[in-house]
């Protein structure tokens, strides 16, 4: 208790409250801005928060996250053009509520069904991180490399269309991560005789590159393109009677994005697609779905809300990140200095409990800024984006260079758009390489470590009863759309009649 008054005692102090606001005033207008994202918002503000104090800096970051996840659906209801992945769901059903003359309704079935998804995931945060912390102590380095693995395998359905281009993407992170000298040997690798090199690639102008210089580039194709705007006067908050007949797809979806958001890089729009679907297979009027039904807009809004408070149990209890956007979080803890894991909970936790706050207080925060600025937030939407788009490259170029004060830095930076740009236009999703590249660091050194204990007989890891239980799950991971392939050969699904 001593610890939550502690870190609830934080978040309470007036710099820190103001921070939490700005960044859940950021994160509604960067979900409301199609093209930008909260991973994109996160990865240029990472370096400017170095000077601040870690706790404010770390939740401001997470209020960014959980309002970002909701910005999105106003522009997915408002323009059908989600501002963010996860509110595709949310555009199939709010767009159409929307042209039936009801956008203030559909933002404010939105705004509650993302509100109540938040809070009931950060209380299953609160209560689930200690507990898998405590377990996760009792994890050897080959038990972290087994769970480290399976992260990896993991990142085949993490986003994107083809699983073998998440996987050759996060393997692509997992070489990167070794460029540097490797601390257990002390050789240098990778660095070509580059000076720069021989501490590895920093995190930020990589981040910042493939989230917003890509994004930019991307972009610049369509700054032409008009897209048909309406403007909601109001956010018109559900009655009760709307939320009692919605209150089982609320809770179904709510629970079932907290679940897939902790597992290991699902992230919030498997959550929302999934969300989408219970809520139409259990609805007693599944007809009315694509045609502005309720239902379809709580579903997948509770889901991908609940999403973003899942995803952050592992990635503070097990240093694991649970999405894209919280592996931009742990790049920031340990930027601070951090360790996140279970260490991370014995050592700090009163900087759990004020994300907890953070968080909390940040779902209410975008309900009273979407009340109050539903018409401006409707305005923006008009932003040209020959005004836009040349800001995010200032900043990138001013990020990338203020994280350590290097040219070299902004090289990368640009250099990592460019590759970001070509592999986006390719299929490839920047979500993926970034897991690699974070997790990279911590499979290499689990593995030695666990190398030297077993006296470098790999044969010797399967005595560890977890990691078995891991390696299955890695298998099964990587070989489901192997055997689905083989189902749909030998058992073709009946076409319907």
């Amino acid at each position: 208790m001593e610890d939550v008054i502690k870190g609830f005692g934080l978040i309470l102090e007036f710099k820190n409250i103001l921070l939490i606001f700005g960044g859940v005033l950021v994160g509604v207008l960067v979900g409301a801005l199609p093209g930008l994202s909260s991973p994109m918002a996160i990865a240029l503000l990472m370096p400017f928060t170095i000077s601040l104090d870690p706790v404010a800096s770390i939740s401001m970051m997470a209020a960014l996250y959980c309002a970002g996840t909701f910005g999105g659906s106003i522009t997915a209801i408002l323009i059908n053009a989600p501002g963010a992945p996860p509110a595709v769901a949310t555009a199939l059903d709010g767009y159409q509520m929307a042209k039936k003359g009801e956008p203030g309704r559909a933002l404010g079935l939105a705004a509650i069904s993302s509100v109540l998804g938040g809070i009931f995931a950060i209380f299953v945060f609160l209560l689930a991180t200690p507990l898998l912390a405590e377990i996760a102590l009792k994890f050897g380095p080959v038990e972290y490399f087994g769970l480290t693995l399976f992260a990896l395998s993991m990142l085949a359905a993490m986003s994107g269309k083809s699983s073998i281009r998440n996987l050759i993407a996060g393997t692509l992170g997992v070489l990167i991560s070794t460029i540097g000298v490797h601390l257990a040997t002390g050789v240098e690798r990778f660095d070509f005789g580059v000076q720069e090199l021989t501490e590895g690639i920093k995190f930020v102008p990589v981040l910042i590159g493939l989230f917003a210089m890509s994004e930019l580039l991307n972009q610049s194709k369509t700054l032409n393109d008009a897209v048909e705007r309406m403007s909601a006067r109001a956010l018109k908050l559900p009655t009760f009677s709307e939320l009692k007949a919605l209150k089982g797809t609320i809770l179904r979806s709510s629970g079932l994005g907290t679940f897939i958001g902790i597992l290991p890089a699902e992230g919030s729009t498997v959550a929302a697609m999934m969300g989408y679907n219970e809520a139409k297979r259990w609805s007693k009027e599944p007809e009315k779905f694509g045609t502005g039904s309720p239902e379809g807009i709580a579903g997948p809004e509770a889901a991908n809300n609940a999403a973003a408070g899942g995803a952050m149990v592992p990635t503070l209890a097990l240093g694991i990140p649970g999405s894209g956007t919280t592996a931009l979080i742990l790049a920031a803890l340990v930027m601070h200095g951090f360790r996140p894991g279970p260490y991370l909970i014995t050592e700090t936790p009163h900087l759990v409990y004020a994300i907890f706050g953070a968080m909390l207080f940040a779902n209410f925060g975008f309900l009273g800024i979407g009340l109050v600025g539903a018409k401006f937030f409707s305005y923006v939407t008009f932003i040209p984006k020959r005004f836009l788009w040349p800001s995010v490259f200032v900043f990138s170029l001013i990020g990338s260079y203020a994280y350590s004060s290097a040219i070299f830095d902004v090289w990368v930076m640009l250099l990592s758009g460019i590759i970001g740009y070509f592999a986006l236009r390719n299929g490839f999703s920047p979500a993926p390489f970034v897991m690699g590249l974070i997790l990279g660091k911590m499979v290499e050194e689990t593995f030695t470590q666990s190398m030297v204990i077993y006296e470098n007989n790999f044969l010797n890891f399967f005595e560890s009863g977890v990691f078995i239980f891991f390696f299955i799950l890695t298998f099964v991971s990587l070989s489901t759309p192997f055997w689905g392939k083989i189902r749909n050969k030998f058992f073709p699904a009946k076409p319907q009649s």
